[in-house]
C-alpha cells in the first residue's frame, strides 16, 4: 500500500519535480474544511494508484513559499506534476471520480510516453 508523502520546501524538488512517477500534490491546511473532506479521497487514490502515482501532501501554512511558487490561491488545490512540470490542477473539493479522471489522463500519457522510450 502506498503511503502519502509529507513534503516541505526543503524536499519538494526531489520528491515531486524529480520523481520518476507522476505526482498528485495535495496543497492543504489544517483549518480548511474542504481539505479535511477530500483527505480520505486522496488517501484512497494513493492506495488505488500505488506504483503508478506518488501522492504528496503539502501544508500551505507550513510551506507558504511553495504555495506562492505554484500560484496556489485557494485550497484544497490538487496539482498533478509529470516530468517536473505542473500539468493539471483541480481547485476546491472534487469527487473521487473527478480526481480519477485527471489522474487517469496523466497516467495514460505517462505510460504511453514510457512505452515509446520517453520519460
Amino acid at each position: 500500500m502506498s503511503k502519502l508523502v509529507q513534503v516541505n520546501e526543503r524536499i519538494f524538488d526531489g520528491e515531486v519535480l524529480q520523481s520518476p512517477l507522476p505526482v498528485l500534490a495535495d496543497f492543504w491546511a489544517a483549518w480548511c474544511g474542504p481539505c479535511r473532506m477530500i483527505a480520505p479521497i486522496v488517501e484512497e487514490l494513493a492506495r488505488d494508484y500505488d506504483g503508478r502515482l506518488k501522492v504528496a501532501k503539502i501544508d500551505v501554512d507550513a510551506n507558504p513559499d511553495l504555495a506562492r511558487r505554484f500560484g496556489i490561491m485557494s485550497i484544497p488545490t490538487l496539482a498533478i506534476f509529470k516530468d517536473g512540470l505542473l500539468v493539471s490542477r483541480i481547485v476546491g473539493y472534487a469527487t473521487k471520480a473527478e480526481l480519477q479522471q485527471h489522474v487517469e489522463a496523466t497516467l495514460n500519457e505517462h505510460e504511453v510516453g514510457a512505452a515509446a522510450g520517453g520519460k
